[in-house]
């Protein structure tokens, strides 16, 4: 398994774009609508459209699954927590927490 990536929820989309391309000069690799990702290294960082709250919701770690179904299963039998996989038009994820509460996910994409 290794990290994808990292997921900031924002409500400023445009500036945190700017932020991260132009400022500190990651390449941009995904643009959607309220979906920004910018290559970093070995994972990448996301923007997702939605309410910010630092300090109060951490950023969401994303660790890349050619087969959702098949390594939440595998998670899960070691005592992991995840929700149902969830498959979409484009891509195919699952989200759950870690012992502390912090978000995960699974995801194809």
């Amino acid at each position: 398994m290794k990290m994808a990536r990292v997921i900031l929820f924002t409500g400023k989309i445009d500036a945190m774009s700017a932020f991260y391309g132009d400022i500190l000069g990651l390449k941009q690799v995904t643009a959607e609508k309220g979906w920004r990702e910018f290559a970093a290294g070995g994972a990448r960082i996301a923007l997702h459209s939605g309410p910010s709250s630092p300090g109060r919701k951490g950023p969401k770690i994303v660790f890349h699954a050619k087969n959702v179904a098949a390594l939440r299963e595998k998670l899960v039998a070691r005592g992991a927590s995840f929700g149902k996989v969830r498959q979409g038009d484009v891509f195919c994820l699952c989200d759950g927490k870690d012992p502390d509460g912090n978000p995960i996910q699974l995801s194809d994409r």
